[in-house]
């Protein structure tokens, strides 16, 4: 596999080596021409990289496929083998199959790649097989930086075996300029009897997405829509499901478990909060642009940030791509945290409880992450391209572009004037962008993502019970009682108290006030 990358590796260096030509009288230590504004000093910086000789050595690289991830790992490929003279094979896989080409190699002793890009909720599964993260690179003025939310994401067992190179969390993203419109505020004032407000609840997003699909209310004669959501099965819909469902599953007073009971390790996927999150999940396909239910992610980055569509939530990357130099929407988009539910499921009762103030539940997603296979041979490279993928300079850089898929996880990325003053967003909307994202990290009821082992097969079995009831296979309670039957099949295949064991973790941080 390894040698197949060398004709590759020639044609990217006499491609940079034209782009090197191009930038005509640039200095050895200038590395604007990589499309940097400038280079930041420290070991993962451009000139300490370039100062690296690994000629002749190969590095091998599996990552998500392009745009999200798989773009920027490939941009930072190419410049990482320009600068070390390494051979880098970038290999990009459909996140449907990402986890299995990861952990197929691990099970069988290969040592098929050197880096690794994955959804970080798979450490439960992966960490056996990772290379604990050196001092040196956790001493690095990037790791200095990152909040306490996402340095969480990369620790297992004491250990960081994850290299952070994304905060990502779910929330709310919405047309301003539609919202604030007195034709349009009118309008729906005349088809529903109440104020035009940004949804605060989920009847009231499905609300106001219907009314506004399926017309032209941008005026650039082409239909507009309500709501662009990740909907295809294999490719992340379960996180989508999950924002819905936890504003009435995530009960504030009520701890031990969100997706299950952690004493009894019973499923609670089935119980009416959730139940509820997926009727709504499915009433909202009405305002679904056309091929709306078979969405993926980078499907929901275009939709909203091309201006399709008049809402959005998931991660920050449909807000940045909307946000774009050359974007028809840029500065006339805003934020807020996911809606709430004013009803909701108390296991401990049995009951409703009614909330005249929506409950919310913060969705931490951990999001993407990066790592090094413990059998790698090249953990020495391995670990210099990650620290160099995730340098300031280059963080900067991709945080610009929707669709890469880089959301913000240093606390430096939490300052408006980032965003408004160096990047040209307007600056209210750069203080609420940031006062969402500090929102979610602060917020008392909280839901993070499931990192237990075989959280693979609790994530599709999760998938394809809710793309029965979107599909009117089923109804949402059937579909969910199915999942909660495979669920208990999982837990009993894996062990209880080694699932129990690595959900407390997760409780222990959504009970945390």
């Amino acid at each position: 596999m390894r040698k197949q990358t060398l004709l590759r590796s020639l044609q990217v260096a006499t491609a940079t080596s034209a782009l090197a030509l191009a930038a005509g009288m640039a200095s050895a230590e200038d590395y604007t021409r990589f499309g940097i504004e400038e280079d930041i000093p420290g070991m993962c910086s451009y000139e300490s990289i370039d100062a690296k000789d690994y000629s002749g050595r190969e590095l091998t690289i599996i990552t998500h496929a392009i745009p999200v991830i798989g773009e920027p790992t490939k941009l930072h490929a190419e410049q990482f083998a320009e600068l070390t003279g390494a051979e880098v094979e970038v290999v990009h896989v459909p996140f449907g199959d990402l986890f299995q080409r990861i952990m197929i190699p691990f099970q069988t002793g290969q040592d098929a790649y050197d880096v690794l890009f994955y959804a970080s909720l798979w450490v439960g599964d992966f960490n056996p097989y990772l290379a604990t993260v050196p001092e040196a690179y956790r001493n690095s003025s990037g790791m200095q930086g990152l909040t306490d939310t996402t340095r969480d994401v990369g620790m297992w067992g004491g250990e960081m075996k994850q290299y952070i190179m994304d905060g990502d969390r779910h929330y709310l993203k919405f047309r301003e300029d539609i919202f604030s419109d007195p034709e349009m505020q009118a309008r729906f004032l005349e088809e529903t009897g109440r104020e035009l407000t940004v949804p605060e609840t989920w009847e009231e997003y499905n609300e106001v997405a219907k009314v506004f699909s399926g017309w032209d209310w941008d005026g650039d004669g082409e239909p507009n829509y309500g709501s662009a959501e990740v909907v295809k099965r294999d490719d992340l819909m379960f996180s989508a499901f999950i924002s819905r469902a936890a504003p009435y599953a995530k009960h504030p007073d009520v701890e031990g478990g969100f997706f299950f009971d952690l004493e009894t390790m019973e499923p609670l996927i089935n119980n009416p909060g959730w139940v509820r999150g997926l009727e709504l999940f499915v009433d909202a396909q009405e305002a679904f642009p056309p091929g709306g239910t078979n969405f993926g992610l980078g499907d929901e980055i275009f939709s909203f940030g091309g201006g399709e569509t008049l809402m959005s939530y998931s991660w920050d990357d449909a807000l940045i791509q909307a946000q774009q130099e050359d974007s028809p929407i840029r500065n006339e988009v805003n934020t807020a945290m996911l809606p709430g539910a004013r009803e909701v499921w108390n296991r401990e009762t049995g009951e409703w409880d009614t909330f005249e103030e929506p409950n919310r539940a913060a969705y931490i997603t951990w999001g993407w992450t990066s790592a090094v296979s413990e059998a790698s041979q090249n953990k020495d490279m391995a670990f210099d391209y990650l620290c160099f993928f995730a340098n300031e300079a280059n963080t900067k850089h991709d945080l610009q572009i929707g669709r890469f898929g880089v959301n913000p996880y240093r606390a430096d990325h939490f300052d408006s004037e980032f965003w408004a003053g160096e990047l040209g967003w307007d600056p209210d909307m750069a203080a609420q962008y940031v006062e969402t994202l500090q929102s979610i990290d602060g917020y008392d009821n909280r839901v993070f993502d499931l990192r237990v082992p075989g959280v693979g097969q609790f994530m599709t079995s999760l998938a394809a019970g809710v793309a029965e009831a979107v599909a009117g296979q089923s109804t949402p309670q059937e579909a969910l009682d199915g999942v909660a039957e495979e669920w208990t099949q999982i837990v009993e295949r894996i062990g209880p108290d080694r699932v129990r064991e690595a959900y407390a973790n997760v409780v222990e941080l959504e009970d945390a006030r």
